[in-house]
């Protein structure tokens, strides 16, 4: 509810000379709820609208002047070039409205450097351009923000995502036109049985410090390009409640928008990067809950659309779209492993990625690989070549240990795993199959073999890749004894394409049909 007249601040923010512009410059503006951008040159500037809501309080000059301090304190922990400052507008003694200076506050603005509009992530993604590179460094700065942000267990936990759960089921319950109401009925129960099992883990989580001040809106909109780097920006200020939340419930939004949009690759990429990063493996519980939260409340908000573009159009689709995810993210299909093995240059990487996203609950498979457990135990970034001599029987046990155990927490989470590792010797692969054995899941191992030359030229021809392998480590496994391998074999020398047919030909022969549940391409 608008309670405050700001048209001569709209007034002077929409004048070129506020932004330092020739009088010829244009000033577009961008509309919301909760503000007005205005947009000329080089120059952004926000507005917060005299709003009063239940979540977002803008009501009077110094309610705005805190929140736009905020914002700016807020989002330069993830964009300090476009945040600038806080600054006034006031009618000065000569009854002109300007900034700063004696008068009148009339009023207190957000001043950014605008960033190139085609670079935000939602456009990158409508014209295809989110390359694994990009996809890999938004985890790597979601990651570095939860790594920094402040613990804030005054909030969150079982209660905070109560909350959440019956605030959704209140407001699809308000459009049962729009929203089949036995649909809303299934959602509603599904996450409020996923809630009451969860309870106790999500107060743990809450007291060990991973409920944080998060970016709390975390969606492809709110992302752009700067410089070269996937940059974060537009965190929510307004409320502690939306903002220090669980980071994987902060997670689960990007991870939610880039599913809807049909990007379920880069969905599980993100994930995976994440799980990297963070070594959060007992946050994989929550995820689902977390995602059919974030799905829930898009549809409502996309129920209380304008009817011009509500119920009877776009946004009435998309939100039963939503609603529709919600119930998927909730679905529990039945957790696998899938052990992915064969020497350097086989593509084991390659295959695990391409298919992991269509295999178990969304957003698909959590991907454990051997060449990035070892780097995080070491204590280096993923990218990051080891010596030589970092490669001892001892390092590699160790690894091999790690993977074993991250694959047990994770199917106990309900996910599906693959490990991606050589799995060279005979007694790597039976303590593997031992993992699924012991969680009582199905298990699937496929070993990759090509010629020894097509080997080489992969490895030769490699950049920007985790593995640390070399030709002569190509030369000096040929000579292993591999043993007998009771694996399916899969002839690696096809595209990779081809050879992840394959190996969705085996996972359906061989899974129940729930295991593989999302015919992701």
């Amino acid at each position: 509810m608008i309670v405050d007249d700001q048209s001569e601040v709209v007034d002077f923010l929409s004048s070129p000379a506020a932004h330092g512009a020739d009088a010829a410059e244009a000033v577009h503006r961008i509309e919301t709820h909760g503000a007005i951008v205005f947009l000329c040159g080089a120059s952004a500037l926000k507005l917060k609208r005299a709003v009063r809501f239940d979540y977002m309080d803008y009501a009077t000059v110094a309610k705005r002047r805190a929140a736009c301090e905020a914002e700016i304190r807020i989002n330069r922990r993830t964009a300090p070039s476009i945040y600038r400052q806080a600054r006034a507008v006031v009618r000065g003694v000569d009854g002109r409205v300007g900034w700063d200076g004696p008068g009148d506050v009339l009023d207190w603005v957000v001043c950014m450097a605008r960033f190139d509009e085609t670079q935000v992530f939602d456009e990158l993604a409508q014209r295809h351009q989110l390359t694994a590179e990009l996809v890999d460094g938004l985890a790597d700065a979601v990651a570095r923000l939860h790594d920094d942000a402040t613990v804030t267990p005054a909030f969150g936990g079982s209660d905070g995502i109560a909350e959440v759960v019956e605030e959704n089921a209140a407001e699809l319950s308000r459009y049962p036109d729009l929203f089949a109401p036995a649909e809303v009925a299934d959602v509603v129960a599904a996450t409020r049985c996923r809630l009451a099992a969860l309870a106790e883990i999500l107060e743990r989580r809450r007291e060990g410090g991973l409920v944080r001040r998060c970016h709390g809106d975390l969606h492809l909109r709110n992302v752009c390009l700067v410089d070269g780097r996937p940059t974060l920006f537009d965190a929510i200020e307004f409320s502690d409640s939306f903002a220090c939340i669980d980071v994987f419930y902060d997670l689960a939004f990007l991870i939610m928008d880039l599913w809807h949009r049909g990007l379920e690759a880069e969905a599980n990429r993100v994930l995976n990067r994440y799980l990297w990063r963070r070594e959060d493996i007992d946050g994989l519980v929550t995820l689902p809950l977390f995602l059919a939260c974030r799905a829930a409340i898009r549809a409502h908000v996309g129920a209380a659309a304008p009817p011009s573009t509500g119920p009877d159009g776009r946004l009435g689709e998309e939100a039963r779209a939503y609603l529709a995810l919600a119930g998927t993210c909730l679905a529990t299909p039945a957790p696998a492993l899938i052990a992915v093995g064969g020497l350097s240059g086989s593509g084991k990487s390659t295959v695990a990625r391409l298919a992991a996203p269509a295999i178990g609950r969304v957003p698909g498979a959590v991907v454990l690989q051997s060449d990035v457990t070892r780097k995080r135990l070491a204590g280096v970034d993923p990218e990051t070549r080891l010596p030589a001599d970092s490669y001892t029987k001892a390092a590699g046990e160790q690894t091999y240990a790690r993977l074993r155990n991250d694959s047990r927490a994770a199917l106990e989470s309900g996910a599906s795993v693959i490990v991606d590792a050589a799995h060279a010797r005979i007694e790597e692969r039976r303590a593997v199959e031992a993992v699924a054995a012991r969680a009582g899941v199905a298990f699937i191992g496929v070993w990759l073999e090509a010629p020894k030359q097509i080997l080489v030229e992969r490895v030769a021809g490699r950049e920007r890749d985790v593995s640390d392998a070399t030709v002569e480590i190509v030369e000096l496994q040929d000579r292993y004894e591999i043993g007998d391998v009771s694996w399916h074999r899969l002839d690696a020398a096809d595209e990779p394409g081809t050879v992840v047919r394959r190996l969705r030909e085996i996972l359906g022969a061989n899974l129940p049909a729930s295991a593989v549940v999302q015919g992701a391409d």
